[in-house]
């Protein structure tokens, strides 16, 4: 079996389109081989801004044969009254290509019929392969695709040359003006010319050999290893910032790092600033000392080695001089602007045609902050009161998007919340709601972290169910495809938050709050969508979190509108499941659900004793009044786990009573109380999880 290597040569890629790019292509590749029955082994796939490329181990030189069984026409009409085969059945074998008297007769459900093994014999995989390449190149997905020259091919820029082989052999296609061929072509600088592939197995190597390391790992490596020579060079360290390393990875094909320097008057301007103002526009790594502090140095990553690359550095350094000097000055024009200035220029920003103005919003916040507060159990501070938490958290919610319509933020969008912060502490503003206008956007990705303090907690949590509610009260629902307020995200971040911190209120309550401070009718419709969409999100944490399905199902069943409850419910049950002899417990109690989900409209009474004809009955309970209070007593202290075990203690004696009587006896006055016995039991249980969703 041979390699099978493509590689589509092209002007230059922008950097976060390779890698989605590849991941399309490996898998595309692998499906079309296996759909068309071809064994193949692992794909390796390589990037860099001039080249997409995948190689699949271990490629068949054939399809596998296919063999499947074809039916004919009516038996009764397949043979004469000599037992040879007719005319139809010879033009039937004809047409399959096998000789008549390797017919035979099946029974159908419509009778008997004639049938055939037809044998499939598979076709050269190189054959194959000159109709799938090309159809797999123009299918890949790109945010934008462009078209060139006077050709109908679109790609994210265009095609110059296209490598495909088969081990040692070409595999010949044309697309447009373009033929495929064994050469590839070196680093654009320093080793332009063609070079000519002999086999899949050679083309890593031979890039390499041409100033390409078309390897993304090892292209990786091979720029952290650099831009750290560089920056120890020079006395300090890089600051860590895994995100724009693989970005300037996919920026260059042979990275080459060069130390500049910037006037140390520039910072005086924030750190943040600086960084961001590298960071963004030029792609260049900040440098720290040992203590963490910034130095007036960054570290810039070339896609060539020059002959003199001081005068790299300076050119870097001259650029970089005019993008620091426009940072200092929106920062410095920030600062003569106060932060209730701010607040008020709120009014002419639109936060969504339908919900008005982010004016409009930061005064929602400050009052879902209120209700917070108000609702919730919360620990407070030592020294910190209900009435200075609450200021606080008012005053952060009139703050906390002021930031949206300064200098900076309007040219570095990324520091939302981080300005908002600066600028505040410069004002003067406690530090608790300096530090609560930062945090407030946490979590900004998927385990990112959460807030650290409690107001931050708060007005986050404020904010991001004032746009889930909003958003849901005008029917901007996330869909399968598009959700461009990030409410998936904002709702995990409300319930992480409300897990983190321990706050005990009730969601619906919580939703409902919400959606009253919008101008909208079926509150009740929309919550019971908000609340199903935040259930939905649970099961996704909890999933994540290692739980199993049928456990988070058959607990999120029966409530989850308090955050913290529900996580320890869901542990407890998990515990539980855990032990020797679960099944038969939950096979009880599954079918005492049952039982009386059978009776129609049944509602559980008091127990008449007087109606017991079997002692079972009287046993179970006595057990269930033995453990119903010191039951209640658990679930109200929230030792769910221990509430779990003494509900399990009632499993012999409802097995007991199941052998011993007849539920739904004839005797309709014994049967309703054998089933109100039964209820309150299910009633116990049901107050933790529903059993009957437990897989078993």
């Amino acid at each position: 079996m041979d390699n099978l290597l493509l590689e589509i040569g092209s002007e230059e890629i922008p950097a976060g389109y390779i890698l989605p790019a590849l991941k399309v292509l490996s898998s595309t590749l692998q499906q079309r081989l296996a759909d068309a029955r071809i064994d193949h082994g692992d794909a390796l796939v390589y990037g860099t801004p001039r080249r997409l490329a995948i190689i699949v181990k271990n490629v068949a030189p054939k399809q596998k044969p296919m063999k499947s069984e074809v039916t004919g026409p009516p038996a009764s009409v397949g043979f004469d009254e000599n037992g040879k085969p007719s005319m139809p059945a010879k033009k039937f074998a004809e047409k399959i290509g096998i000789s008549p008297n390797k017919l035979t007769v099946k029974e159908t459900p419509k009778g008997m019929y004639l049938c055939a093994q037809k044998t499939e014999r598979g076709a050269a995989t190189r054959t194959l392969l000159k109709e799938i390449l090309p159809e797999i190149i123009v299918s890949l997905p790109f945010p934008k695709k462009m078209r060139w020259s006077d050709l109908d091919l679109e790609f994210a820029r265009p095609i110059r040359s296209i490598l495909a082989l088969l081990g040692k052999t070409l595999i010949q296609f044309q697309m447009g003006n373009l033929k495929s061929g064994r050469y590839t072509f070196g680093h654009y600088f320093m080793a332009p010319g063609k070079i000519k592939i002999d086999a899949a197995d050679a083309y890593v190597d031979a890039l390499r050999s041409a100033n390409v390391l078309v390897d993304m790992e090892e292209r990786k490596k091979a720029l952290e290893h650099d831009i750290a020579k560089v920056a120890g060079e020079i006395g300090g360290r890089i600051l860590p910032d895994e995100e724009l390393v693989d970005i300037v990875t996919n920026l260059v094909e042979y990275p080459v790092a060069v130390a500049g320097k910037f006037d140390e008057a520039f910072l005086e301007v924030p750190d943040e600033v600086l960084i961001t103002a590298m960071r963004e526009h030029q792609k260049y790594f900040t440098v720290v000392d040992q203590n963490n502090k910034l130095m007036p140095c960054f570290i810039a990553v070339n896609n060539t080695a020059a002959n003199d690359m001081a005068v790299v550095a300076t050119g870097h350094e001259r650029v970089l001089r005019a993008r620091l000097a426009d940072a200092r000055f929106f920062y410095q024009g920030d600062l003569d602007v106060t932060n209730d200035e701010r607040v008020e220029k709120l009014k002419g920003v639109l936060f969504q045609a339908e919900l008005g103005t982010m004016y409009a919003k930061i005064e929602r916040i400050a009052k879902i902050a209120e209700y917070l507060i108000a609702a919730s159990d919360i620990d407070l501070d030592s020294g910190t009161g209900y009435k200075d938490l609450t200021n606080s958290a008012k005053r952060a919610g009139r703050l906390c998007k002021a930031d949206l319509v300064s200098q900076v933020v309007g040219e570095f969008p990324k520091l939302q919340g981080i300005m908002g912060r600066i600028y505040a502490t410069f004002s003067g503003e406690l530090s608790t709601v300096a530090a609560a206008i930062e945090e407030h956007y946490r979590p900004v990705y998927s385990g990112g972290p959460l807030p650290k303090t409690l107001v931050g907690a708060i007005i986050g949590i404020a904010d991001k169910i004032d746009s889930i509610c909003g958003c849901f009260s005008v029917g901007l629902k996330p869909t399968g495809a598009s959700d461009p307020y990030a409410l998936r995200r904002q709702g995990i971040g409300i319930i992480q938050i409300l897990l983190d911190k321990g706050f005990t209120l009730s969601l619906s309550a919580l939703i409902e709050e919400s959606l009253k401070l919008f101008k909208t009718g079926h509150i009740q419709e929309i919550k019971e969508q908000i609340y199903t969409f935040l259930q939905n999100r649970m099961t996704h944490l909890l999933v994540e979190d290692g739980f199993s399905k049928d456990t988070i199902a058959a607990v999120l069943s029966v409530s989850c509108d308090n955050i913290p409850e529900t996580w320890s419910r869901v542990r407890a049950l998990e515990k539980l499941k855990a032990k020797p002899d679960f099944e038969p417990l939950a096979a009880a109690f599954k079918r005492v659900v049952n039982i009386i989900k059978k009776a129609d409209a049944f509602k559980p009474g008091d127990v008449d004793q007087k109606l017991f004809l079997h002692e079972s009955e009287s046993a179970l309970l006595g057990a269930y009044e033995f453990v119903q209070q010191r039951v209640e007593d658990d679930l109200e202290k929230g030792f769910f786990d221990q509430a779990l075990v003494k509900i399990a203690s009632l499993r012999d004696t409802v097995d007991d009573f199941f052998e011993g009587v007849m539920v739904l006896a004839e005797d309709e006055e014994v049967r309703r109380n054998r089933l109100s016995l039964l209820g309150h039991i299910a009633v116990l249980f049901g107050k933790i999880a529903d059993f009957s969703k437990l897989s078993t």
